[in-house]
């Protein structure tokens, strides 16, 4: 469908500009009446039509992304605009008139239009399932529902933030010992390749055996200099077959666990799974979204098979009457406190604020995982390099210290 960008007057006489999705200008026209503008101007914007033709709704080109952020960005300023008593639609235009990104801006467009139309804000966005997860939606649901829009719109925008901080986090920890490893590996393959070999060629005269550590390095830079299209080959082959048994049902199961079972990594793993589990159930309590629904939401954005079979288990015992806490409180992954707060919260009838205390708490314990994983990481690469540089100097020198044992 055509995308047209408009300059149109408002009912109190003021200049707008937009875009608007429209079969054709005439019903561009129509759509601009309807919603109180007046087109001055109106031109089709063929670079966005063309874009929209290649990629489809909610699939913005890779150079119009719409990141996270202008989510968190546009869900409180819509909040702030109802919670200040602006209808709805005028406060999706206010947005779509100062927003700078052009996908988002399209999605606007389209989300507005569709409110304007008669249909929910629910509905609306569900046709963009791309940048509105069922989290978002199902709350936004609930706030319709509820008459509480404004509210529940402010606690998805404080829940999006909080997520994005913590995988924040997680990205900065990891960045220091990725390119460490990266500049490392790259390092000791030039070292292995191109300088080891000049330096072995003094040993090729030499009619005695070489030293073990000595002949390994020989042939393993022998290896790389002729084979490592090979190599690569490998590790690349490693990925794609390792990637495809992850996918397989046994094999998820086998990597969620390894994801939970590892040394170090399992632990802070368990923590960010309980830290999303507290925080989303509490979103979505405190929207007002049933503890079933709520489950199954969060059965879904777990990302571990294994803890999503035991919430899986959990919402089949409390259909049947049972609580959360003994519905969840056989299961290994959560943690006798977890399950005793949550039973707490369940029988002062404060679950929400439970799951908050208990979700903000996990946080700081996987903070306090990651800043104690990394500066264990550092050592041990470090240690590693240490091996690696020192058993090439080893084996160069070996030979050296036997010459001058020969000469003497």
């Amino acid at each position: 469908m055509p995308i047209y960008e408009y300059t149109a007057f408002d009912q109190k006489g003021k200049s707008r500009k937009g875009i608007i999705e429209a079969d054709n200008e005439a019903g561009a026209r129509n759509k601009l009446r309807a919603s109180g503008k007046y087109p001055i101007e109106l031109k089709e914007n063929l670079s966005q039509s063309t874009k929209k033709g290649r990629t489809g709704l909610g699939s913005p080109l890779v150079f119009e992304r719409v990141k996270s952020m202008e989510i968190h960005i546009f869900t409180r300023q819509l909040a702030t605009l109802l919670g200040a008593g602006i209808p709805l639609v005028s406060a999706l235009s206010s947005l779509l008139e100062q927003t700078a990104n052009p996908a988002l801006k399209k999605v606007l467009a389209q989300i507005k239009d569709a409110v304007n139309e008669g249909n929910t804000l629910t509905n609306s966005l569900a046709k963009h399932p791309k940048l509105f997860s069922n989290i978002y939606i199902n709350m936004v649901r609930a706030g319709e529902a509820s008459g509480s829009l404004d509210i529940v719109l402010e606690k998805l925008a404080d829940f999006g933030e909080k997520q994005r901080i913590l995988q924040g986090r997680i990205k900065a920890a990891l960045i220091y010992p990725v390119f460490m490893a990266v500049i490392g590996s790259a390092i000791l393959f030039i070292l292995i390749t191109y300088i080891v070999p000049n330096i072995t060629k003094v040993f090729a005269d030499m009619e005695r055996t070489l030293p073990l550590p000595t002949r390994l390095l020989i042939s393993l830079s022998n290896f790389l200099r002729g084979y490592w299209w090979l190599l690569l080959l490998f590790l690349i082959a490693a990925f794609y077959t390792l990637r495809l048994f992850i996918q397989s049902a046994r094999g998820r199961q086998i990597w969620d666990l390894l994801k939970l079972r590892m040394p170090i990594i399992g632990a802070v793993n368990q923590k960010i799974i309980l830290a999303r589990f507290g925080s989303t159930m509490a979103s979505l309590l405190g929207s007002s979204v049933p503890l079933v629904t709520s489950m199954q939401i969060v059965q879904s954005i777990v990302n571990n098979s294994l803890i999503a079979e035991v919430i899986e288990e959990a919402i089949e015992h409390i259909r049947k009457g049972k609580s959360m806490a003994s519905a969840l409180g056989s299961s290994p992954w959560f943690p006798p406190i977890f399950v005793q707060m949550i039973s707490v919260g369940e029988q002062s009838g404060n679950l929400e604020p439970m799951l908050t205390k208990v979700s903000d708490a996990y946080e700081r314990e996987v903070d306090m995982a990651i800043m104690g994983m990394t500066s264990l990481i550092e050592p041990i690469m470090i240690a590693g390099m240490g091996a690696a540089v020192g058993f090439v100097v080893l084996s160069i020198l070996l030979p050296i210290f036997e010459m001058n044992q020969m000469v003497k």
